[in-house]
């Protein structure tokens, strides 16, 4: 017998779907990036997401690698860089880096998808639009700043991604590596035995060593000016 007392729901009472569009692909691969990592953003993924065909995408973005690079410009949205008379030059190239860092480390995605892709639009040409005219202001020379850019966003990049990769993936942590380093032959490595401790020195919280690199680059950028 049917049940009269079946509600039927139409499909026009439903909630309109957001209309596919090259900026709602780009947000929802970034949603799924920063829950899943790069795996989570795949082509297949950002359609089912979007409850569509993966096919429907590429009307809007050329291909996986195309959707990287403006999904990681996207994110780099966030950043919010010092005011070009707030500091002193090298106080806002620092503070600068210092705010990339923090961004790639707080959203692990980011900072994997830096090594893997160059971001396309305008947040990353404006962050390095600015380290450049910090370098220049301090008067590095224009080779060296364009070399020195590179550099510094590399170093940047590596450093969040060890850190981050490191928690998210349950790799060796740094107590496991030091004990490596620590039981080892002091007969056969008697420089590393002697530095056991040096070698994990530096506050973490403070970012005292990722400060020291960045020093340390600056100092051969301005040493090998040409």
């Amino acid at each position: 017998m049917e049940n009269s007392n079946r509600k039927i729901i139409s499909r026009r009472d439903r909630p309109a779907k957001e209309p596919l569009s090259h900026e709602l692909i780009i947000r929802t691969a970034y949603e799924l990036l920063k829950e899943q990592g790069v795996t989570g953003m795949s082509m297949r993924k950002v359609a089912k997401a979007l409850d569509t065909g993966p096919s429907s995408l590429y009307v809007y973005v050329k291909n996986f690698q195309e959707l990287s690079s403006l999904v990681l410009d996207y994110g780099l949205g966030q950043m919010v860089l010092p005011e070009p008379k707030q500091n002193s030059w090298k106080g806002n190239l620092f503070g600068a880096l210092n705010t990339y860092f923090l961004l790639l480390h707080e959203e692990p995605g980011l900072a994997e998808l830096s090594f893997s892709t160059i971001p396309r639009g305008t947040n990353f040409l404006r962050l390095t639009e600015y380290i450049l005219a910090t370098l220049l202001e301090g008067g590095v020379k224009s080779r060296s700043a364009a070399w020195g850019v590179d550099l510094l966003l590399l170093y940047v990049s590596s450093v969040a991604y060890e850190r981050t990769s490191r928690k998210k993936n349950g790799n060796m942590q740094i107590a496991d590596i030091k004990e490596i380093f620590q039981s080892a032959d002091p007969v056969l490595f008697p420089i590393l035995f002697s530095l056991g401790e040096e070698m994990f020195s530096g506050d973490t919280e403070s970012m005292e060593r990722f400060h020291w690199g960045l020093e340390v680059l600056l100092h051969g950028i301005l040493h090998f000016n040409k």
